[in-house]
């Protein structure tokens, strides 16, 4: 976002949480555990309306629009939950705009638990951390995911990032040629 704005570009970051993180903490304090499908049921609705509304947030917008979670992470949810992908998100992702870039960060599940436990406000478990990194190389449209190794060190990774960017944005022809060079 910075990198964009440096260059003299505007930015807008939107976030589409599901409310995962808060509903399995209310489970664990609770100690009602919620079912795979009640899970997935809440998180759909509250991802969907998130990104619904960051579309329209994003229509009105010029320049570069980065949007944090979209339906394919609960599409990889739904997989590491050995749920079928269903109708309503595939037939979402069909009406919404396309967008001209889609990027994985890719880290060894070993790697992200060691970063998740130094923030200390997840909790996940190996075990979810790698189901979930396999949940995401079965979709489908994986294979048309820019992938970006973040496992290395930050600037390596923002530049990897930049370039993808850049990359995407020359071939949607929205750089100009003083930006190029």
């Amino acid at each position: 976002m910075e990198a964009a704005r440096l260059a003299g570009g505007s930015a807008m970051l939107l976030r589409n949480h599901a409310g995962r993180r808060n509903m399995s903490q209310w489970s664990a304090r609770s100690g009602i555990p919620l079912s795979p499908h009640l899970a997935d049921a809440l998180e759909t609705v509250i991802r969907t309306f998130n990104v619904v509304v960051s579309h329209a947030r994003a229509r009105r917008f010029t320049g570069l629009v980065v949007m944090d979670r979209h339906l394919y992470c609960q599409l990889a949810l739904r997989s590491v939950r050995g749920l079928p992908r269903g109708r309503f998100l595939r037939w979402l992702l069909r009406r919404l705009p396309a967008p001209d870039l889609v990027i994985h960060f890719d880290i060894a599940p070993e790697q992200a638990l060691e970063r998740i436990l130094l923030r200390g406000t997840d909790s996940e478990t190996l075990e979810e951390l790698t189901a979930l990194s396999q949940g995401y190389r079965t979709l489908p449209e994986f294979p048309g995911f820019v992938r970006i190794d973040a496992g290395g060190a930050q600037d390596e990774v923002l530049a990897a990032l930049t370039a993808a960017i850049s990359g995407a944005a020359a071939r949607a022809g929205r750089i100009s040629a003083k930006q190029s060079t």
